[in-house]
């Protein structure tokens, strides 16, 4: 695991100079604290930080291959560069050293832009061919690794963070207003734009080449899907289950000690259960919340999996003034984000680096197997559609004037009750869009100033443009690649990287291997969901391995009770952030609106956790990267950790 960066420049002998591209390293320290490496070639430079994990000894990067024609950065693991490797040797290359990144030069030699179709890992790499004077960038399928690209005038910027593109003299920190539209809209930024106006992140399963003939950028690969019906459920829950066994055991090869986080959710156990199979002692890492907090609190579920398999298992528990380490993290994320799991997770990943450098994670089973409650809404609205509509209009009101609070189990059930009665009516794909949305049109339009508003409301178009991809497909299908395309790549894998990258550790995703998810989508939708079960062939495919109880219980989100934390602890926090002289003076937002949320939310009439984290989040954002605020500055809160 690395952090790679670098630029090019074919007009010039020199794309960047020696000063810049260390500034450029330094602050991707944490992401590969072990070894560093340059090139400079003829306009252009590439460089990297490297988490060691693979060949300890002579992975050093960059690499080349034979001749020093092609060189390569890569962050990431390539799953199958063993393979790769002996059929490379067969074909007469030379090997110097047992790095996955050296099959990266060979292969391309050998196949040139093909190349990139005989990867099974995660990554994010830079390809240098001074024969043909030309550089390829290239990020991975589903987006694990992430991969900024800027444009200073000629030079292309390239890099695994956006503070190292920020390094450069010239690179602009001004807001992309658009960008800050659709980040109220869906909680985060969705590629490939960013919160930083010229910076774009390079899109999932995409690569770019820059040569004499300008800069292209293409798709190498997209999920298809479409459902395989000539296999019985029997068949299909063998076929998940030697899928997902083949995707961790090739996720065990390192040379250094690894582990796995676990929840007590399925994905997770389901991938430690795995493991169980593969490995002698498996290490695992859960987090829970002190006091009144226990709605989120998920260590009884993940001690009944740890117990089950025995593993070596350790656990954290947190505090609400945790909050202290939202400057160091929003610095890490590099966008701010509406989701409380980036703090889970980077919490947990830091207590795991203790004692591994790589972790396993469930993230992507919701996606890959329908998980999520927002998938149930059109078969709901078939009921609901039975009623009188003057009963039906009764419900609804009744429901909009009860309390909402995802930190109780009847208030948090009044919620999802809210949002489905709010959008009974619409088609599947127009429901699910008003699920996922934070701030709805109209929320946006009273929130935002002037000066911000533009001239179009962006109306989630990221989202249905993938929407309508697939007109033809079933609409879970579509709701599904959606998800895949958005909320995954750049909400739940965006924080995942950063958070655990933070922490200076690698996290590997079996459930987003490509294999996988390829079978994954010739799932026929009435397995993935049955009547209102969620994850039903999943469920079927995993039983043999997991207590029942983890089977059974109800859907958990990974994250923190930031919504009771707002309402008491956490209030001096949103004084500081969204008071009105501090709104005023950012001038993006309406202070009058800002305040509205705030009395709402506090009085419990409405749950606006993930609206008012996200201000909270932006305004933070501001100060550390617009303010130059230096976050490096408070004490790290140890005290807002008690491990066990």
């Amino acid at each position: 695991m690395c952090g790679i960066y670098g630029a090019v420049d074919l007009r010039s002998d020199s794309a960047l100079s020696p000063e810049i591209l260390s500034r450029m390293a330094a602050v991707l320290k944490h992401r590969g604290p072990d070894d560093e490496g340059q090139y400079f070639g003829n306009g252009v430079a590439l460089g990297m930080r490297r988490l060691s994990i693979i060949d300890l000894e002579g992975g050093h990067q960059p690499i080349c291959g034979e001749d020093g024609t092609v060189w390569a950065v890569c962050n990431g693991e390539i799953y199958n560069f063993r393979d790769l490797r002996m059929g490379l040797e067969r074909r007469g290359h030379i090997f110097r050293s047992h790095s996955d990144t050296e099959v990266l030069v060979h292969l391309y030699e050998d196949k040139g832009l093909d190349f990139l179709q005989d990867l099974r890992g995660m990554f994010a790499l830079a390809l240098w061919d001074a024969t043909e004077s030309r550089l390829i960038l290239a990020r991975d399928r589903l987006g694990k690794k992430p991969l900024y690209i800027s444009r200073a005038g000629e030079r292309i910027l390239f890099a695994s963070e956006i503070k190292s593109l920020l390094q450069m003299p010239g690179v602009s920190r001004a807001v992309d207003f658009a960008a800050l539209r659709e980040y109220l809209a869906f909680g985060f930024v969705p590629a490939p734009k960013t919160l930083f106006a010229g910076i774009e992140k390079l899109l999932p399963g995409h690569f770019v080449v820059v040569d004499n003939k300008g800069t292209q950028q293409r798709p190498y690969w997209d999920v298809q899907f479409g459902e395989e019906t000539s296999r019985s459920e029997e068949e299909w829950a063998e076929l998940i289950r030697e899928k997902l066994l083949e995707s961790v055991r090739i996720r065990l090869v390192s040379d250094v000690p690894l582990g796995a986080f676990l929840s007590g959710g399925l994905d997770s156990s389901a991938v430690v259960a795995a493991m169980s199979r593969l490995a002698p002692t498996v290490k695992t890492y859960s987090i829970g919340f002190e006091g009144d907090d226990q709605f989120y609190n998920e260590l009884p579920f993940a001690r009944v999996v740890a117990n089950a398999f025995s593993t070596d298992h350790h656990e954290i528990i947190v505090r609400p003034d945790v909050a202290e380490l939202l400057p160091r993290l929003i610095w890490h994320l590099d966008e701010p984000i509406a989701d409380s799991a980036f703090i889970t997770t980077y919490l947990v990943a830091r207590l795991a680096r203790e004692s591994v450098t790589v972790i396993l994670s469930g993230v992507g089973g919701d996606e890959l197997f329908g998980g999520y409650r927002r998938y149930l809404g059109s078969r709901l609205s078939r009921y609901y559609r039975w009623l009188p509509a003057p009963i039906a209009r009764r419900i609804a009101t009744m429901v909009s004037e009860l309390p909402q609070d995802r930190h109780s189990k009847w208030k948090n059930q009044l919620r999802y009750a809210a949002a489905f009665l709010d959008s009974a009516e619409l088609p599947a794909t127009a429901q699910y869009a008003s699920y996922i949305t934070v701030f709805s049109r109209d929320m946006r339009a009273q929130l935002l100033e002037d000066r911000v508003q533009g001239s179009e409301d962006p109306d989630l178009r990221p989202l249905w443009g993938y929407l309508s991809r697939y007109p033809s497909a079933d609409s879970l299908s579509q709701i599904i690649y959606a998800d895949i395309k958005t909320s995954l790549a750049d909400d739940l894998l965006a924080l995942t990287d950063k958070m655990t990258m933070a922490a200076s550790i690698e996290c590997r995703a079996p459930f987003l291997d490509q294999e996988l998810v390829e079978l994954a989508a010739k799932i026929p939708s009435r397995l993935r969901i049955r009547g209102l079960s969620l994850k039903y062939l999943l469920k079927k495919a995993v039983k043999p391995w997991l207590p029942a109880e983890i089977i059974s219980r109800k859907k958990r989100g990974f994250g923190a009770p930031m919504g009771a934390w707002l309402r008491k602890d956490l209030r001096i926090l949103l004084k500081d952030t969204l008071s009105d002289e501090q709104v005023k003076k950012r001038g993006y937002f309406n202070p009058e609106a800002v305040q509205e949320l705030i009395r709402r939310h506090e009085a419990g009439r409405n749950d606006y956790t993930d609206h008012l984290l996200g201000l909270v989040n932006f305004e933070i954002w501001c100060r550390v990267f617009l303010d130059s605020y230096n976050w490096q500055q408070p004490a790290e809160p140890h005290s807002a950790l008690a491990a066990q």
